[in-house]
């Protein structure tokens, strides 16, 4: 006699801020059919299964940071063979934008690697939001910590996004980072949120954290005031030259079991399937589409490493049924 189905828990996909610790290592310890069974669940509730959020990220301003990130290929404390290079002119954006749109993003990244921008640079970057905004693309941008000021020029010019990653727990922060503390990202997010942009945060898995430290990356975002609109899931991409660059990485199915919680826990969050696709399998990618991810970069880079090519996700999403997002 097959065994019945399990029932989710009534209050499954609910709203909340108030997570704890224990809950979120709970479902990290369901069986691995019955945690997708219930992510598959909120996901439904929320956004057609079969569409995918397709972005595409440019970097605008590349290498030379001041951090010492230790999964960064910009950074300037490493030898990663990395030429830095200057903001680039609103029009070479813009034209990279109309391309990328032509291509079948929803979304517009740009990132620019530095530790916070300077005021001399905020003009231009507020001329490549409304530039690329009004191409009638969704705008994201990731520039390092930033003031009030500085958020709120950018809410006014129309950003939609700010992308800021917390990376990882509290606890394991300083062991990947010692150039920015964690609150410096948390008042990040704040300042974002009090210039009403969409924030745009998540972290990166395979840096030598425990599951414990995934348990408190997820509990730090699914308790923020607002959930993040945007929840980037990074697979580390092991860059040469970086501290992190021999890591060793994570199980397949404990990524797939991360990205399942992060759609429990933040249900109207767009789940991004983000850094690390290149060294995916269909199979994976099909199973973290499944946990509840609804979103992906395009193109053939991300800012300064490989992602799969734009023919690879059609036959990957035509095999899955899978479509773009509606606009």
């Amino acid at each position: 006699m097959n065994a019945p189905l399990p029932t989710p828990p009534a209050a499954l996909g609910e709203i909340r801020n108030d997570w704890t610790r224990a809950e979120i290592a709970a479902l990290f310890e369901l069986p691995f059919a019955d945690l997708l069974f219930q992510a598959q669940t909120v996901h439904r509730r929320y956004f057609n299964p079969l569409e995918v959020q397709m972005s595409q990220l440019l970097s605008i301003k590349t290498g030379g940071c001041p951090e010492d990130c230790g999964y960064c290929s910009q950074s300037a404390h490493f030898e990663t063979g990395l030429n830095a290079s200057k903001l680039m002119p609103v029009e070479d954006v813009v034209t990279a934008a109309k391309a990328a749109k032509d291509g079948g993003a929803q979304r517009f990244c740009m990132g620019a690697a530095w530790r916070e921008p300077k005021d001399r640079d905020m003009p231009a970057l507020l001329d490549i939001v409304r530039a690329v905004k009004a191409l009638g693309l969704e705008t994201c941008m990731t520039l390092g910590m930033l003031t009030d000021a500085q958020a709120q020029a950018l809410g006014d010019a129309g950003l939609d996004y700010y992308n800021h990653n917390i990376d990882t727990s509290a606890e394991y922060y300083g062991t990947v980072v010692s150039t920015r503390t964690y609150q410096d990202r948390l008042d990040t997010l704040a300042r974002v949120r009090a210039a009403g942009v969409n924030v745009c945060s998540g972290g990166i898995i395979g840096m030598g954290e425990t599951r414990e430290d995934r348990v408190g990356m997820l509990f730090t975002l699914a308790t923020l005031p607002e959930h993040p609109g945007s929840v980037p899931v990074n697979s580390l991409m092991r860059v040469k030259g970086t501290p992190l660059g021999e890591a060793a990485g994570i199980d397949e199915l404990e990524f797939v079991r991360t990205i399942a919680v992060a759609r429990i826990l933040m249900p109207r969050s767009v789940v991004r399937l983000s850094a690390g696709r290149e060294h995916m399998s269909d199979s994976m990618q099909a199973l973290a589409l499944l946990a509840g991810a609804n979103s992906i970069f395009v193109g053939d880079k991300l800012l300064t490493t490989r992602n799969p090519g734009r023919s690879h996700d059609e036959r990957l999403f035509a095999s899955l049924g899978v479509t773009p997002m509606a606009g």
